[in-house]
């Protein structure tokens, strides 16, 4: 069982104050939010079997385990899936270069005026086409995003809501790393941006996890000015790791 299952459990428990969850304070608190008995009873599962969970030992909880444990600690969706994906385990990718097939290297060009890229397992740009690298300034082959947001100082003039985005992809590679923890590009990563960024140094305890989804974000494209974007993200087929993030610019001269 993954030492990140616990970490992720203690980082929610803490997070609920025990009047929220309907029980009542009773002496002097040492740790904020439940106490693992406190959180034990709420979801109906020994404190045992929790100090279990939340040690890292080699124990499976049940679907019925994880379902109790999501209700008590009022979780999200993403958090739910983020729960489930830690309780399953998972091999560590080997640490290799990543490389995108040619097939889906050469997606990103086929989408012409549309900023397009892939990304593989921690964010390294594996494939991007023209109108991504004039949006994304400073942007290179062989690149990181999650690099460029927080250690680019383009980045902070490219994205309008700066300080949302980089909180939104740090979350994301939160929940890379809990997945992949032994993973040593991730870990090289997470140790690089800890060093270089204070944002990365105060944001990363809280541990808000996210997932690759659709949306909008506002640029400042050099030639429209500020806009807002849309986007998608598609995972690869034979590479769930790997994503296709595309975006859709409006028409005209920005707003």
């Amino acid at each position: 069982m993954s030492v990140e299952l616990g970490t992720f459990l203690r980082s929610r428990r803490e997070r609920i104050a025990p009047a929220d969850a309907g029980l009542p304070i009773t002496g002097r608190r040492r740790t904020p939010g439940l106490r693992r008995e406190e959180l034990a009873l709420l979801a109906g599962i020994s404190a045992t079997w929790l100090t279990y969970l939340e040690q890292g030992r080699d124990v499976r909880p049940s679907d019925q385990v994880l379902d109790a444990l999501a209700r008590a600690l009022r979780l999200t969706s993403a958090e739910q899936e983020h729960l489930r994906r830690l309780a399953d385990g998972g091999k560590t990718p080997e640490d290799a270069p990543e490389e995108a097939a040619p097939e889906v290297e050469g997606v990103p060009a086929m989408l012409g005026d549309n900023p397009a890229y892939v990304t593989g397992i921690c964010y390294d740009l594996l494939a991007y086409n023209d109108a991504a690298a004039e949006l994304f300034r400073n942007i290179e082959p062989g690149s990181n995003v999650v690099r460029w947001m927080f250690t680019e100082p383009a980045a902070r003039e490219v994205l309008v809501d700066w300080e949302q985005e980089a909180r939104n992809i740090l979350a994301r590679l939160r929940a890379i790393a809990g997945r992949h923890p032994d993973h040593p590009r991730v870990t090289r990563l997470v140790a690089e941006l800890t060093e270089a960024s204070p944002e990365v140094r105060a944001w990363w305890p809280h541990y808000e996890i996210q997932f690759s989804h659709a949306g909008h974000k506002r640029f400042r494209h050099p030639r429209l000015g500020v806009v807002t974007a849309s986007h998608a993200a598609f995972h690869v087929a034979e590479r769930p790791e790997q994503t296709l993030v595309v975006y859709r610019l409006p028409s005209g001269t920005g707003e």
